[in-house]
């Protein structure tokens, strides 16, 4: 008993260092805090051109069981996510029906991303928000009085336009709404949908918003979209700006089909090569291939990689080889 005493007083002292350092792991706002856009691209606050790579969430009002504390730690410290998008349905029973309920998820998942030290997108999900000025210039302005003053918050203002155009619709939505989170938050990133599912970020970047701190959205399915979006996206980038790739699935444009591992790998390099940060579609448990989940699995602690779908277990890897552990 004594020899076993002595012991545990030493073997404590052994594994101090590793707890005090793990407890001192600096976390990804600590590393890199306030972004901005300079030119074609995102630099944190000491100017070093950042990446940042993570996952988006689902529609809130179908998955809101995933808006949670938990799922927000999960990412940070198993998947490595240095990013997380918070996806706010507007339509089909969302925002517009429910506005407390759903607000209230987003800004569970922000206040916990805040916690975590890790970067969060606020995202306006809606595929019609032209029609939905007033309620999207009351909502960010809640968000920026809220949120203005923390570094972690990026504001996505549009997730995907669809057969509307840029000069007449789009773009004269992004800056009422740009305006109104401008009267609270002078420069935290705001992040612009673009025509056509946010893919012809060429179009947009022909006639660009003027402002500081302003990105554009692009979104690719890996079985749908290919070099020809690239050239798009290279196109953009020429014309002088910032792009952020906050949805991306390595299925068909569909949710569905098989992962491409492949094309994905390819834009995974096309991403890297020029620094643009990404969100993965998606954590939830649809019965479909761009899922992470597997069918009725919930998030509490620690999952088992049978518990991942194939796109679940290969963006994880990807993730873990890429971010730095705990940033």
């Amino acid at each position: 008993m004594k020899k076993l005493q002595s012991f545990i007083p030493a073997f404590i002292f052994f594994l101090l260092p590793v707890i005090m350092q793990a407890q001192s792991e600096p976390t990804a706002v600590a590393v890199h805090g306030k972004l901005a856009v300079k030119g074609n691209t995102i630099v944190d606050e000491h100017g070093a051109t950042t990446q940042l790579r993570g996952m988006s969430f689902f529609w809130s009002q179908w998955m809101g069981q995933y808006y949670t504390t938990d799922a927000v730690k999960w990412l940070k410290e198993d998947w490595n996510c240095n990013v997380i998008r918070a996806v706010m349905g507007i339509e089909a029973g969302g925002y517009l029906n429910h506005p407390e309920r759903e607000k209230q998820k987003i800004i569970t998942v922000i206040d916990e991303a805040i916690r975590q030290g890790i970067y969060v997108i606020i995202d306006w999900h809606d595929h019609h928000a032209q029609n939905h000025v007033k309620e999207a210039k009351a909502f960010f302005a809640e968000m920026a009085q809220r949120y203005g003053d923390k570094p972690n918050v990026l504001y996505e203002l549009y997730n995907e336009p669809v057969n509307v155009p840029w000069l007449t619709v789009i773009k004269p939505y992004h800056e009422a709404v740009i305006d109104t989170i401008r009267h609270y938050d002078a420069d935290n990133i705001i992040l612009c949908g673009t025509p056509n599912w946010s893919q012809d970020v060429d179009i947009a970047s022909h006639d660009p918003i003027k402002g500081a701190n302003i990105a554009y959205t692009l979104h690719f399915y890996a079985n749908t979209h290919k070099q020809a979006l690239r050239d798009k996206a290279t196109l953009a980038l020429k014309n002088g700006v910032a792009l952020f790739l906050t949805e991306y699935g390595t299925t068909d444009a569909s949710g569905n089909g098989f992962v491409n591992k492949e094309e994905t790998r390819t834009w995974w390099k096309f991403m890297d090569d020029h620094k643009i940060s990404w969100c993965n579609w998606s954590i939830g448990d649809k019965n479909e291939s761009s899922s992470s989940l597997k069918t009725g699995v919930l998030i509490k602690g620690k999952l088992a990689n049978t518990q991942l779908t194939e796109s679940g277990n290969f963006v994880r890897d990807e993730l873990r080889l890429k971010n730095p552990q705990a940033k």
